[in-house]
């Protein structure tokens, strides 16, 4: 059992109108003796898609000792009470995807080189996928397939102005906290992006501040779970937005020793 979010219903609030039930993108919530009710704890991730479909205000997210989220379960939950599973219909881009639809899986192409010039006001940007939150992404995703994956923290972005055009351009993105985020289950995320996404490297890009190592921790323990020796790159970015640290092997010269 672990201590992380979870969806509680409000029983007495409920008029089994069913609006959460197909709120959620995993059927973790089924209407039973028309009441909704939360049918298995690792069927929740605790994100709260349903928290706004709700008009009687009877779902809330607490946090609560559960067993942790199980994707592999909720497949095949969804696959038993004859509902497509989310990762599959994001794949597909189905305009109306289950749960909430600024987490709708997208991969752009043919994007423009980032260039910094003077007088470039509007330097495009590198970013190739949506979403990039860590706890949103799917290891299943198609571009993480064979990718190199930029793993930052939330902070870099803002604190080091050149992050698009040196970091993020030819990489798969995913952001995260380790001090601010439930980093439940992200070990185990990332292991599977090793494992079938097939990943070619992973840059850690962190703060100064200590807490950020906790990034590189995870990556570790990451590959070791998925008994991996895939490339791992540092980088450290200064509070005052400077670069500490930078190990990393220009992408050209890691396809030409391959």
């Amino acid at each position: 059992m672990l201590l992380r979010n979870i969806v509680n219903i409000d029983e007495k609030l409920c008029n089994g109108c069913g609006q959460c039930v197909s709120a959620c993108a995993e059927g973790a919530i089924q209407l039973i003796d028309n009441k909704a009710r939360l049918v298995k704890d690792t069927y929740c991730d605790g994100l709260g898609a349903c928290l706004g479909e709700c008009p009687q205000g009877a779902i809330t997210i607490v946090q609560r000792n559960a067993e942790a989220f199980d994707e592999q379960a909720v497949e095949g939950h969804l696959a038993h009470i004859g509902r497509i599973p989310a990762v599959a219909q994001l794949v597909n881009s189905a305009p109306h995807a289950a749960g909430c639809p600024g987490s709708m899986m997208r991969h752009f192409t043919d994007l423009p080189v980032p260039n910094a010039t003077p007088g470039n006001d509007n330097m495009p940007s590198a970013l190739q996928q949506w979403p990039v939150q860590l706890r949103l992404l799917s290891p299943t995703a198609p571009y993480f397939r064979g990718a190199d994956l930029l793993l930052a923290a939330d902070c870099a972005a803002f604190a080091y102005g050149d992050f698009h055009r040196n970091m993020l351009q030819q990489h798969a993105l995913a952001i995260a906290c380790p001090k601010l985020d439930d980093t439940d289950g992200y070990v185990e995320k990332l292991a599977a992006m090793i494992t079938d996404g097939g990943l070619r490297s992973i840059t850690i890009v962190m703060m100064q501040v200590p807490c950020c190592r906790g990034l590189a921790r995870m990556v570790e323990m990451a590959v070791t779970l998925a008994n991996s020796d895939i490339p791992i790159y540092h980088v450290t970015i200064g509070i005052e937005g400077d670069m500490l640290q930078d190990d990393r092997v220009p992408l050209a010269e890691q396809s030409g020793s391959q």
